[in-house]
């Protein structure tokens, strides 16, 4: 749970008649973005996401909107005004990085890293964290719109990948802007809160790509699909998939299709032993043949088998 940022605050605007959020931040789900984690409904040790799956973990308060690299995170992506509003509160110059790469306890007392509070009006409020360290443009007491910058995506805080916390609270209390209202243990119950609510994936891919070897995750979390070099028709050509809230149980089977529908190389893992908040496959083949590769396209045909039904399905192409 992330707590409030404790700077000075500044008065509010007007209650609103009506409260709904905007898409905050600057990006296009299930193509630059994804949601990797839900805020927790479980009130005890338990773990449960408003459609009563586990897209989340213990005492998460917010909605995680992760893109889909560090690099994508160093072209600069916005963030934005959910609603508009009066910003509370703003802390900036925590540095950015993952904190697996810092020392034990670097980040305690700013588990949020960067980010504002704005306050909506009629007891609303919404947390923005884990922004990158110089890029808020808002300070306490500026009156925002519904949409506007407010500063950039990072990696500030408590944090393993590039992604927008976003906590939402109604009389200093967090809710599920999910499922707003809902009863206590109801699966998909309440009120949304979203203009246009994001459709609910269980489990899906972030990214997918080819490159001329094996890959380590952090790769993959480094340069999403833009991995150099890519395979050309005299390299090696290995097909990857990063997927995202896959559990216990699911069958992943990647199969790399060349231009003439053959099956280059096939990959059909083990069920999961346990839920993956992220997990990696491949599927390639390293051994050039004479002359090289045929010309033409190359298919990754990704899925994902649940309970002996496929639940999920992705493509995608490259040409040699």
């Amino acid at each position: 749970m992330l707590a409030p940022l404790g700077l000075l605050a500044a008065a509010g605007p007007s209650p609103t008649p009506a409260f709904r959020l905007a898409w905050p931040v600057g990006c296009t789900l299930g193509q630059t973005c994804a949601i990797q984690n839900y805020p927790d409904d479980d009130p005890g040790p338990g773990v449960r996401d408003y459609a009563c799956h586990g897209r989340t973990y213990d005492k998460h308060d917010g909605t995680d909107i992760r893109l889909t690299s560090i690099k994508l995170e160093q072209r600069g992506v916005d963030v934005l005004a959910a609603a508009p509003g009066t910003v509370l509160r703003v802390r900036d110059g925590v540095e950015d990085g993952l904190v697996s790469d810092q020392p034990p306890g670097a980040v305690a007392g700013r588990e949020c890293g960067n980010g504002l509070v704005i306050d909506h009006g009629n007891g609303w409020e919404t947390q923005y964290c884990h922004m990158r360290r110089g890029s808020l443009v808002v300070r306490a007491g500026e009156h925002v719109a519904a949409g506007a910058v407010l500063g950039k995506v990072g990696l500030s805080g408590n944090t393993e990948f590039p992604h927008l916390h976003l906590t939402v609270r109604k009389d200093g209390k967090t809710v599920d802007p999910f499922a707003f209202g809902a009863a206590a243990g109801a699966c998909r119950a309440g009120s949304s809160l979203w203009q246009h609510t994001p459709l609910y994936r269980e489990g899906e891919v972030l990214v997918a790509g080819f490159a001329t070897g094996a890959l380590q995750m952090r790769d993959v979390e480094d340069k999403g699909a833009d991995q150099q070099p890519q395979p050309t028709r005299q390299t090696p050509v290995v097909a990857f998939v990063q997927a995202i809230g896959l559990v216990q149980g699911d069958v992943q089977h990647l199969t790399l299709v060349g231009p003439d529908g053959a099956a280059l190389a096939d990959n059909k893992a083990p069920p999961l032993d346990h839920d993956k908040a992220q997990i990696l496959l491949f599927a390639g083949r390293g051994r050039v043949p004479p002359g090289g590769w045929p010309a033409g396209e190359y298919r990754a045909v990704h899925s994902v088998i649940r309970n002996g039904k496929t639940v999920l399905t992705h493509m995608a192409k490259i040409a040699l």
